[in-house]
C-alpha cells in the first residue's frame, strides 16, 4: 500500500503524528525536549495530573510510557481522577446530545464564584455527579425543564407565558432571529447564596472596623465567643488543608460553607453586634473579627477568588496590618498571601461543644417560633431539661439566647418541669420548652385542639375497625399490616398528647 501510494506521487509528511503518540510527548516536548532547557529540568516531572478516567489509557499510560522512554523518569507523581459530569437522566453531556452546560450562561446568570464553588462541592470522591439542566425563557425568566425530547430542539415555547426562545442549537435564520434561552442548574443557586451571604456579611464587618487599630491580643482579653471562633478556624483551617492535600474538594467545599455561613456569618458576626457598639470592648472585638475574616478569605480563595480578592483589598484599606500575637502587614493580594496555618493551640473541644448545643437549641427555639407564628421581635420565656453537665455548658450563653432569640431562659436542669401551657422542641438529650400563657389565644387554642381531637379519634376508629377485619389482615401484605399497626400506635400516641393540652388549656380557661 505505500509504494502504490509512493508510485502515485503522495510523500508522508514526518511532521505529522499521531493524535495519541503526539499527545504521549506532551509533559516534556512542551518544555523545549529533546534538547536540555531551563524550563524542562524545572518543570519535569511534575507533581499531578488531574484528569478524567476516560482517556487513562489512551492518553495517561501513553504519557507515563513516553515520559520513561524519552526522559527515564515518569512526567507526574500523582493522578486525580476527577468525577464525571452527567446529566439528570444519567447520560454523559456532549453538544450531540445538547444537554450540556454554557459556562457562560452560568457566569451571566449566577457569577463566576458561584460556577466555580458549584464544580468544587460537586467533585465527591465517586465516578459520576448528576446535574439537572434546564433552560431559562428569555422573556419571563421562568425555568423551563429540560427533556430527551427539547434538549436539542433550536427552539421552545415557555410553559408560562407561551412565548418561544432560541437554544443553543439554533441554526435557521428564523430561529437565531428569537432571543435565546439560557441553559441552566440549580446547582449553582447553592454558590450565587453563598457568595451573596460572604459578601454581606464582609461588607459589615468592613462597615464595623472604622477606627481600626492594629496591637496585639492577649488571650485573657478573649471573650467566649473569640474564643470559640478561633478554635472553630483552627479546627477548619487544618480540615480544609488536610481536604486539599488529598483532592477531597467537596469535602474542603463543605467544610468552608459550614463555617463561613453558620458560625462566622450567622453567629460570630451576630455576637459581636454590642461589644462592637463599646469603646472598651470594641478594639478586641475588631481585632479578632479582621483575623479571622482574613484567615477565611485566604482558605476560600482557591473556589471564589473574584468575591475573595475583592474583599481582600477593600480589608487592606482599613486593616493594613491583621494578626492577633504579632500584628503584620498583610499581603497586597490574596493571590501571594501564605496558606493560613492551623494554630492548633487555639483549638478548645469545650468550647466548640458549648457552642455546637447553643446553636441546636437556638435553632430549636426558632423552630418553635415558626411553627407558633411567633414574631421573631416578641420576647419569649423558655426553660430547658437537660443533664447537668450540659446546663453547665450552655448557661453561661443565657445573654446571647436573648441577644440572637429574644428569649430569656427561666429554668434549666434535669427535673425541669413544662409549663402548663407551652410549646416544646425535642433535641438529643434536650427539651426546650417555650411558655405560651401570654402568646397565644386559649379559646381559639381549646377549638382548635377539639378539632384535631375529633380528627385523630375518627382516624383511630377506622385503623380499628380495619385491623379487626380478618380479611384485610390475612390477605394484605405483611408489611401492609404492619404499617397499619404502626399508624394506630402513633394516632393513639397524638390523641394522648392533644388530650393532655386540652386539659391543661381548659384549666386556664
Amino acid at each position: 500500500a505505500e509504494a502504490r501510494l509512493a508510485s502515485l506521487g503522495f510523500e508522508q509528511d514526518t511532521d505529522v503524528l499521531d493524535t495519541w503518540f503526539s499527545s504521549a510527548l506532551w509533559p516534556h516536548s512542551t518544555l523545549g525536549w529533546p534538547e536540555t532547557t531551563d524550563e524542562l529540568d524545572y518543570y519535569y516531572p511534575t507533581d499531578t495530573l488531574i484528569t478524567s478516567r476516560d482517556i487513562i489509557t489512551l492518553w495517561v499510560a501513553r504519557m507515563v510510557l513516553a515520559g520513561l522512554h524519552n526522559m527515564d523518569e515518569i512526567p507526574f507523581r500523582e493522578v486525580y481522577i476527577h468525577p464525571k459530569i452527567l446529566d439528570r437522566y444519567g447520560e454523559g453531556m456532549s453538544k450531540s446530545k445538547g444537554n450540556g452546560v454554557d459556562p457562560l450562561d452560568v457566569v451571566e446568570k449566577f457569577g463566576a464564584d458561584a460556577l466555580r464553588f458549584g464544580i468544587a462541592y460537586l467533585t465527591t470522591e465517586t465516578q459520576d455527579v448528576r446535574m439537572p439542566v434546564d433552560f431559562e425563557c428569555s422573556h419571563c425568566q421562568a425555568t423551563v425543564e429540560q427533556t430527551k425530547k427539547n434538549r436539542m430542539l433550536p427552539r421552545v415555547e415557555c410553559g408560562q407565558c407561551g412565548q418561544a426562545f432560541a437554544t443553543q442549537w439554533a441554526e435557521a435564520d428564523e430561529d437565531r432571529a428569537l432571543p435565546r434561552g439560557s441553559v441552566i442548574s440549580e446547582r449553582f443557586e447553592l454558590g450565587r447564596n453563598f457568595s451573596n451571604k460572604l459578601w454581606n456579611a464582609s461588607r459589615f464587618v468592613l462597615l464595623n472596623l472604622e477606627g481600626y487599630t492594629a496591637g496585639p491580643v492577649a488571650d485573657e482579653a478573649l471573650e467566649i465567643e473569640d474564643r470559640w471562633v478561633l478554635s472553630r478556624l483552627a479546627t477548619i483551617t487544618a480540615g480544609v488543608t488536610e481536604a486539599l492535600e488529598h483532592y477531597q474538594y467537596a469535602e474542603a467545599a463543605r467544610l468552608l460553607y459550614d463555617f463561613a455561613w453558620d458560625e462566622f456569618c450567622s453567629f460570630y458576626v451576630e455576637l459581636l453586634k454590642n461589644r462592637l457598639q463599646a469603646a472598651d470592648s470594641k478594639p478586641t472585638a475588631q481585632r479578632v473579627l479582621a483575623h479571622t475574616l482574613d484567615g477565611l478569605l485566604r482558605l476560600l480563595h482557591p473556589m471564589i477568588p473574584f468575591l475573595t480578592e475583592e474583599v481582600w483589598q477593600r480589608l487592606g484599606e482599613i486593616a493594613p496590618e491583621r494578626g492577633l500575637a504579632q500584628p503584620a502587614p498583610a499581603a497586597r493580594s490574596v493571590m501571594i498571601a501564605e496558606w493560613p496555618q492551623a494554630d492548633l493551640a487555639r483549638r478548645d473541644e469545650k468550647t466548640e461543644r458549648r457552642f455546637a448545643l447553643f446553636q441546636a437549641v437556638l435553632a430549636g427555639l426558632r423552630e418553635i417560633r415558626s411553627r407558633q407564628n411567633i414574631p421573631p421581635r416578641e420576647a419569649i420565656e423558655f426553660s430547658l431539661r437537660a443533664d447537668d453537665d450540659v446546663v453547665q455548658l450552655l448557661r453561661p450563653m443565657a445573654a446571647s439566647f436573648a441577644s440572637l432569640a429574644k428569649a430569656q431562659a427561666t429554668a434549666w436542669g434535669p427535673d425541669v418541669e413544662p409549663p402548663a401551657t407551652s410549646a416544646n422542641a425535642s433535641l438529643a438529650g434536650i427539651e426546650i420548652y417555650v411558655d405560651m400563657k401570654d402568646l397565644i389565644d386559649v379559646e381559639a387554642e381549646i377549638a382548635r385542639n377539639e378539632k384535631e381531637q375529633q380528627r385523630l379519634t375518627q382516624m383511630i376508629t377506622g385503623g380499628e375497625k380495619k385491623l379487626s377485619n380478618e380479611n384485610f389482615v390475612s390477605r394484605a401484605p405483611a408489611e401492609v399490616v404492619e404499617k397499619q399497626r404502626e399508624l394506630l400506635e402513633q394516632n393513639r400516641r397524638d390523641l394522648a398528647a392533644v388530650e393532655a393540652t386540652l386539659a391543661d388549656l381548659r384549666r386556664q380557661a
